[in-house]
């Protein structure tokens, strides 16, 4: 086809249609646009805030664990409450180790329990006060008897801690025997609830009691033995009134019941053998009187010299029934 028959002009308007398709001209952003202003504005607030933000930690944390109005300083930031016979020098010598430390860095449960391991603490709290002070309130343990130790007397509570006699300080309470340092606390404190539940019992059947009770022996877990004044009513050749003790086995029971029988039946025993020294009411519905003295001369030993015929019986005890009263 020759192209010298079409007009030029028609030639020139169709060209475009089969041209290829140009690549699109990039268009250079602007670094620093609106929306670029805003982000770097937010990023430099926040680090702006965080760093403002650790120097007030910093700062408050130094306030807090530097500061020496936050130190414990003077004793006399040591307040203490609760305390009889638990000495205040005994006190602060176990925060004698937080002096000049800040009250937030003093541990508190290790303190707590060093005081409750001071033998009369039986509890303890400690508190911060702030700014620097430490609040420390004790609970004292309360003693139920003394106890013998060899020719010195302490004192115990009913769980079975042996406390110190305080040098000013007046108790009255009878002596307890058989328990001693060498026991597990467990043991102590087991002869000691026997002795509690005595004491409670005795009380009941007549008030006031344990004012006559001399001594308790509790070597025995199975025989509580108490030496009990005001029952022998003896009189000198002077015309005075003289009183001796009474060793009663209890064993370990129905201490009410056996305590009445005893104050009710007294009098007829005595009326009966004389002058009572011991009495052993761990038999139901029987008492045996003088046991003790009877098993004495059965054990005791015999002369060497001029020996005197033996009697043909000896008499353990003098066994008279009762009613228990109840």
């Amino acid at each position: 086809m020759d192209a010298d028959a079409y007009p030029q002009e028609l030639l020139a308007d169709e060209e475009p249609k089969y041209l290829r398709r140009q690549k699109p001209l990039e268009i250079k952003r602007r670094k620093f646009g609106r929306k670029a202003w805003k982000t770097y504005l937010r990023v430099t607030v926040g680090v702006g805030v965080g760093i403002v933000a650790v120097c007030v930690a910093y700062a408050c944390g130094h306030f807090l664990f530097a500061s020496p109005r936050m130190a414990l300083i003077h004793s006399s930031q040591v307040e203490l409450t609760g305390n009889n016979y638990v000495s205040r020098g005994s006190v602060l010598a176990i925060f004698k180790a937080d002096q000049g430390r800040s009250v937030l860095r003093i541990p508190l449960t290790e303190r707590r329990r060093q005081l409750e391991a001071i033998p009369w603490v039986a509890r303890a709290i400690v508190r911060r006060a702030l700014p620097n002070n430490i609040e420390v309130e004790i609970t004292e343990r309360v003693p139920i008897a003394f106890l013998r130790q060899g020719s010195d007397l302490a004192l115990v509570d009913i769980h079975g801690a042996i406390l110190e006699r305080p040098l000013k300080a007046g108790f009255h309470f009878p002596v307890v025997a058989g328990v001693s340092e060498n026991m597990t606390p467990d043991e102590r404190e087991r002869r000691m609830q026997l002795f509690a539940g005595f004491t409670q019992q005795v009380e009941s059947a007549r008030a006031r009691a344990m004012e006559q009770v001399s001594e308790v022996d509790l070597s025995d877990v199975r025989d509580l033995r108490a030496s009990i004044s005001g029952l022998n009513g003896e009189s000198t050749s002077g015309g005075q009134q003289t009183d001796s003790l009474v060793l009663v086995h209890f064993g370990d029971n129905d201490f009410e019941t056996k305590y009445q029988t005893l104050l009710n039946d007294f009098g007829q025993w005595r009326a009966k053998t004389g002058r009572i020294e011991s009495v052993d009411l761990r038999f139901n519905g029987e008492a045996v009187v003088n046991p003790d003295a009877a098993v004495a001369q059965q054990v005791a030993p015999r002369p060497t010299a001029q020996p005197k015929p033996a009697p043909k019986a000896v008499h353990a005890a003098h066994k008279i029934s009762g009613k228990k009263s109840r």
